[in-house]
């Protein structure tokens, strides 16, 4: 017999194997929009929305500059329609199946293809997939028609006898931030916000694949995939294969006509699992999926898969009731922020802005992100730059602030919007927690609405609540992605109730709303910190953008829409006032401000991580920004940080030396996110100004794996001198062995922190003398800073665009500190520097 018989069949059989994976092609080309009243068209980018094609055609003036926000209100009066033409080709017309599909229009459309309708679209979230084999031609034209909101609103609106609160934004399912924050503008756009596309096939497709991991443990992995084709008919030479590493699992199973789910069971041994990037690797298994029909391929897709267990872990104990993640059984505490959209027109926001806020965040020791229910669920860049950077994601479903209809039209459209959403989102190892709404819940019990409402109206709108987060949200998870929790609503309490301290998650606005000092967040500690804020002045890149001016104002008219918040100012002014000088000229105050916000919040995280593992969670709002503005960010609009997220690095560091005074004893906590625990010298110095030691606590200490430890007390009566005239320099230096399934070997560190006793504006600060020297790299330039005295939160600034690795921080007698500046600048002689030694003064009334 000739051996090279069989290899020959095989040959053959793969030279006459063929690819007929669908077609898929953009509609992205030759757009022009007009209002619906107007004759002429004008290009349009697509995706995209009105906004952005009037300010390309300069039919507006830009709405982030000066009060231009009030100038284009007439936008979302009007209607508006979009119109394109596209070719298709002969082979495409000959496919079994052609496939339209809008992943996103904003909001109320009607779409014809070649003169007929297509359909009607009334949800900005959902993914409208329509059968155009009968309509396709070889050239073809489409047209969408957007209605204003408000007529739908207005429509909506007139069945009830009552008025569902906060107003008419409840009936529409858009970003609900777009109708106006006390944060962002009323930008509510209209048009094609997501791609366009056409998809072509020849009998079947591979339509989804869901990697649902049954269970892992460190020797075992076992996953069921999940997947669905559309087919034309019956198929019984079938098989779907997935490929990882060197491995290959198929799975043969007849595959019958019309659109159908199956699964397939495999096993990984020895999993690598995914961990958040300050715990071990957030490492992604690359599986290669394959549908064919007989040898002829029919399906490709590959896909990145995290293998780990994330656990919302609620047990009742003495104080109440826990708030915390488990991850790989692990309990983590959370540090991070509350996100919202990065521009209020989304087409603006582009996959180099994902990559730099993400690694913005890594880079202030962030392990997790809330993506905050009156925006948007983001693109999916978003979610894979999270998986691949380690970050887990807390994913509200986008209601926030308000009481929901309950009708049956808007029942459904919120069903299929909660469907198409998690079952997009649910491969993603970084989705820790599905969250139903945004403050709803508390609105409703403790923000007077139901104040106007008579018992049956009451009844009414609570039975609605009840059938979305408490039916339809949590059902939708359960069934499409069951591995990850459901949260009804966040908070679980606000702060008018006494067990927001004791059970579920917390938004405390005590600080802020009610004007409480900073030492509120000391006092109040929650199981988890899921929102707490304080505002401060954008960055003097942003002030000169929307002031139009080059010197930086605190009084200009542009103000009037660029701060949200009508206390805003006063309440900025009183809390400078309680801890800082208050300086007279605009750019001091602007980097007062940002300290007076850097303090409060680096209070309130230091006081939730020493609480731990009583609380679990710090979550600040905001992270960022989506136009620029006066706001809670740590991020502005520009993508500068301001003082708040410099020194949240510094505040969410894994090893963290973190003191408070309390009854005039100065406590000193070690705070380890750490896995292994530490072991170790403590160094306590009490310098003065000059850099003399006034007294030293020195001592060996072992702080346990993942804790809070106190490790000193110091009576502020045993320090030979004014609180004024003093800093504690804390140092420990330590070493932890590897005993953790995810660390490879042992290793060492240094964490130092720097604490003051008395208030910034009680300090006797010497004058201002800072030595500096610039030095010009291959990435920007680094800058040595040293003084003789102690020079507090030294500030450096440029009109060059680029990033410093620190910003106001201390610096010690005698000591240099070096950082770099990231910028293609060639040049940055406009280099200049604040300190709190050069604006001290009176205090101004």
């Amino acid at each position: 017999m000739n051996k090279l018989l069989p290899l020959l069949a095989v040959l053959i059989l793969i030279s006459c194997a063929k690819t007929e994976v669908p077609t898929v092609a953009n509609i992205h080309q030759n757009w022009e929009f007009k209002a619906t009243t107007d004759s002429t068209w004008n290009s349009a980018s697509v995706p995209g929305n009105v906004y952005s094609d009037l300010l390309n055609h300069t039919k507006i003036q830009d709405p982030f500059f000066g009060a231009n926000e009030l100038s284009v209100q007439w936008v979302p009066t009007k209607n508006w329609d979009y119109q394109t033409t596209f070719e298709l080709d002969a082979k495409t017309l000959q496919k079994s199946n052609i496939e339209l599909t809008f992943e996103g229009l904003d909001t109320y459309a009607q779409i014809y293809l070649n003169d007929s309708l297509l359909g009607k679209t009334n949800n900005a979230f959902r993914t409208w997939t329509f059968d155009i084999k009968n309509l396709a031609k070889a050239s073809n034209s489409l047209q969408i028609h957007f209605q204003k909101t408000s007529i739908q609103e207005e429509k909506e609106t007139a069945k009830l006898d009552y008025i569902l609160p906060p107003g008419a934004r409840v009936f529409t399912r858009k970003a609900q931030f777009q109708y106006g924050w006390d944060w962002g503008p009323i930008v509510n756009t209209s048009g094609i916000w997501k791609p366009i596309k056409i998809t072509s096939w020849n009998n079947m497709k591979l339509d989804d694949v869901y990697f649902k991991q049954e269970s892992l443990t460190d020797s075992l992995a076992s996953l069921s995939v999940e997947y669905t084709i559309s087919s034309d008919e019956d198929v019984n030479d079938a098989s779907f294969e997935i490929k990882y590493g060197e491995t290959t699992h198929t799975a043969k199973t007849p595959i019958y006509k019309g659109t159908h789910t199956y699964a397939t069971r495999f096993q990984i041994k020895n999993p690598k699992r995914w961990w958040t990037y300050n715990l071990g690797e957030p490492h992604l298994y690359e599986f290669d999926v394959t549908l064919k029909q007989g040898n002829d391929i029919k399906g490709q897709e590959t896909a990145k898969v995290g293998l780990r267990t994330i656990q919302l872990i609620r047990d009742k104990d003495k104080a109440g009731e826990t708030f915390y993640f488990k991850l790989n059984g692990v309990p983590v505490f959370m540090k991070g922020a509350n996100y919202i959209p990065q521009h209020s027109m989304q087409d603006k926001v582009t996959d180099a802005h994902y990559e730099k806020l993400l690694n913005d965040v890594v880079g202030a020791n962030m392990n997790m992100l809330r993506v905050w229910g009156g925006g948007i669920y983001e693109n999916d860049i978003f979610y894979k730059l999270c998986d691949e950077k380690g970050i887990l994601v807390w994913q509200d479903f986008m209601f926030a602030c308000a009481m929901y209809p309950g009708d049956a039209a808007f029942l459904e459209s919120v069903q299929q919007e909660a469907i198409d959403q998690v079952k997009r989102l649910r491969n993603y190892a970084s989705i820790a927690l599905w969250c139903g709404n945004n403050e709803n819940n508390e609105a409703w019990h403790r923000w007077g609405w139901q104040t106007d409402k008579t018992e049956a109206q009451k009844k009414e709108i609570w039975d609605s609540y009840v059938t979305v987060f408490n039916r339809i949200l949590p059902e939708t998870v359960a069934k499409y992605n069951p591995s990850i929790s459901y949260w009804e609503s966040s908070p679980s309490y606000g702060r008018g109730d006494a067990r927001f301290q004791f059970e579920g998650d917390a938004h405390d606005w005590g600080v802020w709303h009610d004007a409480f000092p900073f030492e509120r967040f000391e006092e109040k500690v929650p199981r988890f910190m899921s929102e707490f804020g304080f505002q401060s002045f954008p960055s003097y890149e942003a002030i000169r953008y929307f002031t139009g001016e080059d010197s930086i104002s605190i009084n200009h008219d542009s103000y009037s829409t660029h701060q949200k918040h009508p206390r805003g100012f006063k309440l900025i002014r009183e809390y400078m006032e309680r801890d800082y000088p208050v300086p007279t000229s605009g750019d001091d105050y602007v980097y007062t401000s940002q300290l007076t916000q850097a303090k409060g919040m680096t209070m309130g995280m230091e006081a939730q991580r020493r609480a731990m593992p009583y609380c679990m969670g710090s979550l600040y709002w905001q992270l960022n920004d989506c136009w620029p503005v006066v706001s809670w960010s740590s991020i502005d609009f520009m993508g500068n940080w301001k003082a708040l997220h410099y020194k949240t690095k510094k505040s969410f560091e894994d090893v963290l030396i973190s003191s408070v005074v309390e009854n005039d004893t100065i406590h000193t906590y070690i705070v380890s996110d750490k896995l292994e625990a530490l072991e170790g010298e403590l160094n306590l110095s009490f310098l003065d100004f000059e850099g003399s030691k006034i007294h030293e606590i020195k001592k060996n200490i072992k702080v346990p794996a993942n804790t809070s430890l106190l490790v000193a007390e110091t009576p502020v009566s045993d320090i030979n001198a004014n609180p004024s005239d003093y800093v504690m320099k804390a140092v420990f230096d330590s070493a932890q062995t590897a005993n953790a399934s995810n660390s490879t070997s042992a290793s060492s560190s240094t964490s130092t922190s720097l604490f003051y006793v008395a208030r910034p504006k009680e300090l006797n600060l010497p004058e201002e003398t800072i030595s500096t020297k610039v030095t010009k790299t291959e990435v920007g330039f680094t800058i040595e800073v040293s003084a003789k005295t102690l020079q507090k939160d030294v500030f450096f600034h440029t009109k060059a665009k680029g990033h410093f690795s620190d910003n106001f921080f201390d610096v010690l007698p005698n000591q240099t500190v070096t950082i770099t500046f990231t910028t293609e600048a060639e040049h940055i002689d406009d280099l200049a520097f604040k300190t709190l030694n050069g604006i001290q003064q009176p205090i101004v009334k």
